[in-house]
Parts: structure tokens; C-alpha cells; sequence
């Protein structure tokens, strides 16, 4: 492996950083182009084995393979530079929108704006699904978890963990007569107990003291991120539903329009999509006591889903090798991204609704899930949700484009309704 300088890769993760838009499959790309094709940091065998490996972590795998291959370049310090400027420009852009978002979000044409965004919003979340069910279900029986996750969290309301740790076991269970992968060569003894315990405690160093300072808003923020943090599995928008149902249904740090619009504009800015939370700790901090409060809800969200991300790699980037020879693990990872792609349906059609009616209501006994009152079909969002489906399924057209192309047209709606 050649040798790479501290300075070398701050140059190269901020660069990274700051260009990587488009999601976690155009961020990954990005870093294979950088750190296999132009500076041969890593193989391409090792650039898979660690993508693998960050794929069975909870997190934003494509933060977790840049902490990794600073790791491996230069152990802490550069995993520390590498995933540390991975994040920082996006948590920038998305502390500045948020700002904005505050100041400025109940003037009539910035609510025009986020209509066409949300409509966006509703098209984007359906062509991840797409994309994501095409390379996940394989057959009938990925079909089956993803039938069943959806008819789980949409239907019965069942919890979010509850649905992966289930279809882990069944992935880990359905794989029990798969062929080992050779051997890994022996590594050296890694201190993972100390590791652990590092990054256990600096994760859990804020609760201590908001407990002891009676700030239950923060600590219940921090609580609740952090374990969400433990399951972020399939990426931000299998999570989001989860996170959305928590956040306005149990706690009402934020309304459903604000969500929407949280994740349309984390889709705008550089980095893990997983910066919504920050956006969301952000709304709700500023909700809950004014500027202060948001700005430090914010960075208290954004300490407790990324410090975890630093511990999963530090502590298992040592058996990456080993891991890889496991296909109980690989089937567990199967079946978890099965059932995300019924996960995501649900959260596809919980934004379309949101979106098209302007009210919802309780549906029978049985269903957990509200459903929508027929008659306040909103034509105007209808109108821009279709176009936005042509601009983004049909048209093909970017994210980033697409949602300054609807941002615009609400703005046009807007004006043209009076």
C-alpha cells in the first residue's frame, strides 16, 4: 500500500467531502475513483472487502468506508481526518439551510418553494425504492421479506427494530448451509475491549451531564439518536420512517411538513443523507428554547449518530478479513436489505400522502396507519408531484437539478394562485 501523509488525505477527504453529492452509490463511486483508480491507496479486492463490511454496520456506510480507508492508511488519526471532512461540509451547508429554514420558512412564497420540493421529495424516496428493490430482491423469498416488512411497519405499526432484527435472523437462518469463504490470514491482536470503551464513553459523554443539568429536551434528544444510531441499517430513508413516527407522533419536536421538507433539503447538500437528523435537531432545539438551543440540539444530534460510526470502524476494521469469510453474516445483511426495500415502500407512500391530501384521519381497527380524506385532494401538489415523477423516473434528471426545478415551479404556482 503506498504511503499516504496526514496532509495527503485532508487534501483528498475534503475534496471528497465537498463533492460528494448524489447519495451513498455516487459518494462510493467517488471514493473508488479517488482511492483505488487515481492514487492505488487501497486494491480493488480491499475497496470491496471494506465496502461489504461497512454494509453489515449501522450507519452511513459510505461515512464508515472513508473512516476505513483513512484507517487504513494511516490507523486512527487518519480515520479521523478521512470520516471527520467526509461529514464536515455537509453539516455546514445543512446548519446554514437550517438557519434559513427558521427565518424565513413561514413567508408564502418560501412555503410555494417547499411544496415543489416536498413534491420532489415524494418522486426521489420512489426512485431509491426502485433502484433499491432491483439490486435487493433476487427472488421469491427477498420478495416475501419486503412483502412482509411493509405489511409490518405500514399495517400493524410494528417497530422498526423489531422488523430488521427479525429479518437478520431470517437472513442468518437461510444462509446456515452456505460454503465458508477461505481463510483470512492471520492479523495481529487488535485492543478492541479498549477501543470499545473509548468510543463507548465518548459517545455517551453528553448524557451525563444534561442529566445531572435537568435538560430533559436534550437528553431525551441525545437518548433517542443515539439509539438510532444502533439502527440505521439500509441507509437514511430506511430509518427516516422510523425516525419521522418518533419525532412528530411521540415526542412533536416536528410536523410532518417539516420532515419533508428536513429531507429534501438534506438532499441538497454534500455528505451522508443521515444529516437530516441534524437538521431535525436543529428545528427542534430552536422549537423547543430559540437560536441557542437549536444551534446546540444540532451539533448534539450530529455527536451522537457520527461518534458511533468512528467506534464501529476502529473497533472492527481488525477482522474485516475475518468477517468476510462469514455467510451468515452476509445472509443477515440480505435479509435486512430486503426487508428495508418494503421499509422504504412505506415511507414512500407516507410522503405521498402527506403530500397530495391535506388531511388525514385514522383508518379502521386493524390498520395502524392513517389514511387520507378522499375529498381534500390538493390539486396543485398533485400537479407537481406528476411532474416531478416525469422529471426524475422518466426524464432522468439529478437530484440537486430536480429539486431547483420544483422549487421553482412551487414558486410559480404560488404566484400564479395569488
Amino acid at each position: 500500500m503506498p504511503e499516504a501523509a496526514l496532509s495527503e488525505i485532508t487534501r483528498t477527504f475534503l475534496r471528497i467531502g465537498v463533492l460528494s453529492f448524489g447519495g451513498p452509490a455516487a459518494q462510493i463511486s467517488l471514493m473508488h475513483r479517488e482511492l483505488v483508480e487515481a492514487r492505488g491507496w487501497l486494491s480493488e479486492e480491499e475497496y470491496l472487502r471494506a465496502l461489504g463490511f461497512c454494509m453489515l454496520l449501522p450507519g452511513p456506510e459510505a461515512m464508515q468506508l472513508a473512516t476505513y480507508a483513512g484507517w487504513r492508511l494511516r490507523g486512527v488519526p487518519g480515520g479521523l481526518i478521512a470520516g471527520g471532512l467526509f461529514v464536515a461540509p455537509g453539516a455546514l451547508v445543512i446548519g446554514l439551510l437550517a438557519a434559513g429554514y427558521i427565518a424565513f420558512g413561514e413567508v408564502p412564497l418560501v412555503q410555494a418553494v417547499f411544496t415543489g420540493i416536498q413534491a420532489a421529495v415524494v418522486a426521489i424516496v420512489l426512485q431509491a425504492l426502485l433502484r433499491l428493490g432491483r439490486k435487493a430482491l433476487r427472488g421469491p423469498a427477498d420478495w416475501a421479506v419486503a412483502a412482509l416488512a411493509f405489511a409490518a411497519i405500514f399495517l400493524l405499526g410494528l417497530p422498526f427494530p423489531a422488523i430488521l432484527a427479525a429479518a437478520a435472523l431470517w437472513g442468518a437462518w437461510a444462509a446456515r448451509n452456505a460454503p465458508a469463504g477461505p481463510a483470512p490470514p492471520p492479523a495481529e491482536r487488535p485492543r478492541t475491549l479498549a477501543t470499545v470503551a473509548l468510543w463507548g464513553a465518548l459517545w455517551a459523554a453528553p448524557l451525563v451531564p444534561l442529566w445531572l443539568a435537568g435538560a430533559t429536551f436534550l437528553t431525551d434528544l441525545a437518548l433517542f439518536f443515539g439509539w438510532l444510531a444502533l439502527v440505521t441499517f439500509g441507509g437514511a430513508y430506511a430509518v427516516l420512517a422510523y425516525m419521522t413516527q418518533t419525532v412528530v407522533g411521540e415526542f412533536g419536536w416536528l410536523t410532518t411538513a417539516q420532515m419533508i421538507d428536513a429531507l429534501g433539503l438534506a438532499e441538497t447538500t454534500p455528505g451522508p443523507l443521515i444529516l437530516v437528523t441534524q437538521f431535525v435537531g436543529h428545528l427542534a432545539g430552536h422549537a423547543q428554547g430559540g437560536w441557542a438551543l437549536g444551534l446546540l440540539a444540532g451539533l448534539l444530534v450530529l455527536w451522537m449518530t457520527f461518534v458511533p460510526c468512528f467506534l464501529w470502524i476502529f473497533a472492527g476494521a481488525p477482522y474485516v478479513e475475518a468477517l468476510a469469510a462469514r455467510p451468515r453474516l452476509q445472509g443477515a445483511l440480505k435479509g435486512i436489505t430486503a426487508a428495508v426495500v418494503g421499509v422504504i415502500l412505506n415511507l414512500a407512500l407516507w410522503f405521498a400522502l402527506h403530500v397530495l391530501f391535506a388531511q388525514m384521519r385514522e383508518g379502521p381497527a386493524m390498520l395502524a396507519a392513517p389514511v387520507p380524506v378522499w375529498s381534500s385532494l390538493q390539486p396543485v401538489p398533485s400537479a407537481l408531484v406528476a411532474l416531478a415523477l416525469g422529471l426524475i423516473l422518466w426524464r432522468g434528471m439529478g437530484v440537486a437539478a430536480a429539486i431547483v426545478t420544483m422549487g421553482a415551479a412551487g414558486a410559480a404556482a404560488g404566484l400564479a394562485l395569488g
